[in-house]
């Protein structure tokens, strides 16, 4: 019997530390959000790091970023839906876009962040979310920010064990995710097991809000 428990103990963890959604909500929770307005003077950084949830708690938080907005990003399909990603045949990935002030906090600063906020050397996988869609990756939005994240990537391997495997590719068309994953963490901490396990924590560990 306690065998027994305990595994449905485990199963039902399993379920709680993935990154899915209440499956009810209203037509437009499940619309697409808008694009971001992007100020003049300000800059763009997009980056996938697992569940989209997990890092746009994270950079929201921070001063000089001016808007974050959970989306997709890498993929073949125009207009993908949450469904679709997960069905891991459109080729795209979970992503934040980061509109931010450089002259507040550069993209340098924006990606040492990136490499606290999840494990880089796991292929396509952030602890229970596995699949294509949680890859780590940055997409770049000039030559500059490639070296940029060439030059981060290559630094921030003294700080792991086991390979990088984050990729660096340039950006392809950005599509927002539906309204009801913007600022899901903070909008859903109470009533949501994935975020009291998963991201939480991590922000604790981190000093930002929680």
């Amino acid at each position: 019997m306690n065998r027994r428990f305990s595994l449905l103990l485990i199963l039902l963890c399993t379920n709680f530390a993935a990154c899915q959604p209440k499956s009810e909500m209203s037509p437009d929770a499940k619309s697409p959000a808008p694009n971001p307005a992007v100020p003049a003077n300000a800059q763009t950084a997009v980056f996938g790091g697992g569940c989209f949830w997990c890092i746009e708690a994270a950079y929201r938080q921070l001063d000089g970023v001016v808007s974050v907005t959970s989306g997709y990003m890498g993929g073949h399909v125009k207009n993908p839906t949450y469904e679709q990603v997960c069905d891991k045949t459109t080729g795209h990935a979970e992503v934040v876009k980061i509109v931010f002030d450089p002259k507040k906090i550069t993209y340098e600063r924006l990606l040492a962040w990136f490499w606290d906020l999840h494990d880089p050397t796991t292929l396509n996988r952030q602890g229970g979310d596995e699949g294509p869609q949680y890859r780590s990756v940055i997409f770049h939005t000039s030559e500059e920010q490639k070296k940029t994240a060439e030059a981060s990537k290559a630094a921030a391997a003294a700080n792991f064990k086991d390979l990088i495997v984050t990729e660096i590719t340039e950006a392809t068309d950005f599509y927002p995710a539906e309204n009801y994953h913007q600022n899901y963490y903070f909008q859903n901490k109470s009533n949501n097991g994935y975020c009291r396990m998963v991201i939480e924590p991590k922000l604790k560990k981190l000093k930002l809000d929680h």
